[in-house]
C-alpha cells in the first residue's frame, strides 16, 4: 500500500510541476511534499508496521522518488527563470554592438589627501596614530583638558550637547585624553578626525572640520621642539617653505598656549577673504601641556613635560590647493572636486 501512494503521489506532484506558472509556485510543491513536514514525510511513517524486506524494498523506492522529484523541481525553476529572461530580453532593445560608456573614476578628497601625507610625516618621526569617537564624553572633551562645567573656556566653543549629556567632539584632543590613561610616557602621538562645533559659516568658518590633535611625552622637550615638528610638517604638506609666527593664546590645556599662524598662501600675505585681511591664518593652536592635564592622564608632571598642538587639516588643505572658501570642501560639488 505504501509504495502504491508513493507512486501516485510521484504523478501528482510531476502534473502539478508542469501546470506551475512560477517558480514561487514550483518551490510550494516542494515544501508541501518533499518538506520535513510534507506528504511522504507522512507516508513514510507507516514503515515501522512493515516488514524488515519490505522496509528495504519500500525504503529504496522512496528514496528514488524524492530524489527523482527534487531533480525534476529545481529543473522546472530554472526553466522557469529562463523563460523570464527571455521574455525580458525581447522587450528590451539592446544592441550589443553598441559602444559603452566609460566608467567615471572618482578620487580622493582634498583632506583625505593632506590628512594621509601628513600621517606619512608623523609616522616618520616615529609618531603613533590614534582615534576616537565622534560622539564623546564630556569627560574626554572637557574635564581631562582642565576645563571643568564652570570654565569660561566652554564658551569659546558653541559645542553640540546630546540628550545623552554627550557632546559632539569640538576638538580630537578627546584622544589625547584616552591615549594618556592607555599608554605609559614617553610616547609620541597624532589623532586626526572630523569635529564639530556650532559656529556661523563664513569663508574660513564651517561646523564641520577635520583636525589633526598631536601630542609628546618626553623627560625634556621645549617649546623648541615643537617649532620644530610645525615646521617641518607644513614644508612637507605644502611642499615649499613657509613663514610662520608664534604669538601668546590661552587654551586650558596647556601653559604657556601659542597660537601658531602661517602667512596666507592664498594671498600670499597681502590680505584676503580667506585670512580676514590680514595676511594670516590662524592654524595651529599649541604649547606645553597643563600639569593638570598629565595629572588627569597618570602622568607625574614633576617626571615628565609635553606639548600638544591642533592642526587644522581643513585650512591646511585650503592653504595647500589655494582654495578660498571652506565651504566648498563640504559643499558635494563634484566641479569642485574634479578641479
Amino acid at each position: 500500500m505504501l509504495k502504491e501512494n508513493l507512486l501516485k503521489m510521484k504523478e501528482e506532484v510531476e502534473k502539478r510541476i508542469k501546470e506551475a506558472i512560477s517558480a514561487e509556485n514550483v518551490d510550494q510543491i516542494r515544501v508541501e511534499f518533499l518538506g520535513k513536514k510534507g506528504k511522504i514525510t507522512e507516508i513514510l511513517k507507516g514503515l515501522k508496521d512493515l516488514s524488515v524486506e519490505e522496509k528495504k524494498e519500500v525504503g529504496k523506492i522512496a528514496n528514488d522518488v524524492k530524489v527523482e522529484l527534487e531533480n525534476k523541481i529545481n529543473n522546472a525553476i530554472e526553466e522557469i527563470n529562463n523563460k523570464i529572461i527571455e521574455e525580458e530580453l525581447k522587450k528590451e532593445n539592446f544592441d550589443i554592438t553598441f559602444p559603452g560608456y566609460e566608467a567615471k573614476k572618482g578620487s580622493l578628497h582634498p583632506i583625505t589627501i593632506v590628512q594621509r601625507r601628513a600621517e606619512e610625516i608623523f609616522k616618520g618621526m616615529g609618531f603613533m596614530i590614534a582615534d576616537g569617537p565622534e560622539i564623546e564624553e564630556d569627560k574626554y572633551n572637557f574635564e581631562m583638558l582642565n576645563i571643568p562645567k564652570d570654565h569660561p573656556a566652554r564658551d569659546m566653543q558653541d559645542t553640540y550637547y546630546l540628550n545623552t549629556g554627550h557632546v559632539l567632539r569640538t576638538q580630537t584632543s578627546a584622544c589625547q585624553s584616552r591615549f594618556m590613561l592607555d599608554h605609559k610616557p614617553p610616547f609620541r602621538m597624532i589623532a586626526p578626525g572630523r569635529c564639530f562645533r556650532n559656529e556661523a559659516m563664513d569663508a574660513s568658518h564651517e561646523n564641520t572640520f577635520f583636525q589633526l590633535e598631536g601630542m609628546m611625552v618626553e623627560k625634556d622637550l621645549s617649546i623648541a621642539n615643537l617649532v620644530y615638528i610645525m615646521k617641518t610638517l607644513l614644508t612637507e604638506i605644502l611642499e615649499r617653505e613657509v613663514e610662520v609666527r608664534l604669538r601668546p593664546g590661552f587654551f586650558p590645556f596647556v601653559e604657556p598656549g601659542f597660537e601658531l599662524d602661517i602667512n596666507c598662501q592664498i594671498c600670499g600675505g597681502k590680505g584676503c577673504p580667506t585670512c580676514k585681511h590680514s595676511g594670516w591664518l590662524e592654524l595651529l593652536p599649541c604649547g606645553m601641556v597643563h600639569p593638570n592635564v598629565l595629572k588627569a592622564g597618570g602622568i607625574d608632571p614633576e617626571e615628565y613635560k609635553g606639548f600638544a598642538f591642533g592642526v587644522g587639516l581643513t585650512r591646511l588643505a585650503m592653504m595647500k590647493y589655494g582654495i578660498k572658501d571652506i565651504r566648498d570642501l563640504n559643499g558635494g560639488d563634484l566641479r569642485f572636486l574634479k578641479r
